[in-house]
């Protein structure tokens, strides 16, 4: 079978690796891509851009592809998989209706207060004035959200009333994320350990994936700016297998039960973002309507089972027959960004050691931010791989993870050193 991923980053480049590794598989077009994806085993890039929706449908008709996995989220939300279902092809993700769960953080808000699913306390504006007004007010320290999409960057977590204002100015008057900011979302801001927990959903049954935890803060000790994200370690020992139950129970399964009472079988990859604080209670923090990056790296990375057969299932909507198998070693990922993200950070730099993954099986270099030119791998974004691997322990993993690291180098490069941290420090395995 012939399949297409859509979209250009480390997502993109681990769901191609994995769908590649399948003997089902001839072929696998990742549409743009960037320089990893084209250069693995039966994977191939063609230029169309991730939001050109009819560009890609086109090529799905004109090269037969049997199956489209969408990566990102703005062309689930400009409504990809609508727009497929129609032409009657094989398409996973969710439609425009179920992704608005990433969307609008007001309509998930709104949608959890409603369907009694633990988060934060809130409030949403479209009126910059009134949103300033609740700045002086609120508890401290508060979260800021544009409420749209804002490549995973447009939370700000304010300290003191100006921090908060600057935040809401920022948001709604500056118009730094766009049209994202033409409303906002002041939540309260929670204390524990964040988790990312994923699943697979076919409209009625929920295949939970392995979990995991990332860390969103660009520097030591989750200190710093937000960003997409600076490195992720499956599975999160935060989520033992008690947890799991309890996030099952309380949030994903009342999110399914409360999504199809709203009129969506919602069929794709769901992230839940939690934190778990002292109580105990898993509470919600955002929902994605894809898989999470840099979490999907390590994941997938540990996935033992075919992941075609598992998409396949949940378009049948069979999962309640299906299994998903895990290597039970831990893996580990630690992203190399420009100097500089999230903010400005200079493109074109030429990068080196990128063939120090290729003596062992249990690393691996994900690309993300990268384009080959003139026969040379160059950076083009701000992050830019993701050194991936498999180790005994966590610590171990972390160890192997960094030793790759070191091999890979180009001018300016960025990366925290103390991606698993907590998890090290708990001695966890």
């Amino acid at each position: 079978m012939k399949i297409l991923v859509v979209g250009s980053g480390g997502r993109e480049h681990a769901l191609a690796w994995a769908l590649a590794r399948s003997a089902r598989v001839e072929e696998v077009i990742v549409a743009p891509g960037n320089a990893g994806t084209d250069a693995e085993n039966k994977v191939r890039n063609i230029a169309i851009s991730a939001d050109d929706i009819n560009g890609l449908l086109q090529l799905v008709q004109m090269q037969n592809i049997d199956l489209t996995v969408i990566g990102p989220e703005a062309p689930l939300v400009a409504g990809i998989v609508d727009t497929f279902k129609a032409a009657g092809l094989r398409c996973f993700g969710p439609t425009a209706a179920g992704a608005q769960l990433e969307g609008s953080k007001a309509y998930t808000k709104e949608f959890l207060e409603r369907h009694n699913i633990p988060t934060a306390g809130y409030r949403d504006f479209t009126d910059p004035e009134a949103a300033l007004a609740y700045a002086q007010e609120c508890s401290l320290p508060t979260v800021v959200k544009a409420d749209g999409l804002a490549a995973g960057k447009g939370v700000i977590i304010a300290n003191t009333r100006n921090e908060a204002t600057a935040a809401v100015n920022l948001m709604m008057g500056d118009k730094a994320f766009g049209d994202a900011g033409n409303k906002v979302v002041i939540e309260d801001f929670l204390v524990g350990e964040e988790a990312s927990f994923m699943a697979i959903i076919d409209g009625e049954d929920i295949l939970p994936l392995a979990t995991s935890q990332d860390h969103k803060a660009r520097d030591e000790g989750d200190k710093g700016p937000n960003t997409g994200g600076m490195g992720a370690y499956s599975p999160a020992p935060v989520i033992d297998t008690a947890m799991a139950e309890r996030v099952m129970q309380e949030v994903m399964q009342p999110t399914v039960e409360g999504l199809k009472k709203d009129g969506e079988h919602y069929t794709g990859f769901l992230y839940a973002g939690l934190m778990i604080g002292d109580d105990g209670v898993p509470k919600v923090l955002e929902f994605n309507c894809r898989m999470g990056d840099p979490e999907t790296q390590p994941i997938l990375f540990r996935l033992k089972t075919d992941l075609v057969d598992l998409i396949d299932a949940a378009l049948d909507h069979n999962l309640s027959d299906t299994e998903a198998e895990w290597d039970p070693r831990p893996a580990l990922g630690v992203v190399l960004a420009s100097g500089g993200y999230p903010d400005s950070y200079n493109k074109g730099n030429a990068i080196s050691g990128l063939d120090a993954d290729s003596s062992d099986e249990h690393l691996k270099i994900f690309h993300a931010g990268t384009k080959e030119q003139d026969g040379k791998v160059l950076t083009n974004g701000g992050r830019v791989l993701c050194c991936v691997a498999l180790g005994d322990t966590v610590a171990d993993a972390q160890s192997q993870a960094y030793g790759l690291v070191d091999q890979v180098s180009w001018d300016k490069v960025y990366c925290r050193r103390d991606i698993g941290y907590r998890a090290v420090k708990r001695g966890s395995s």
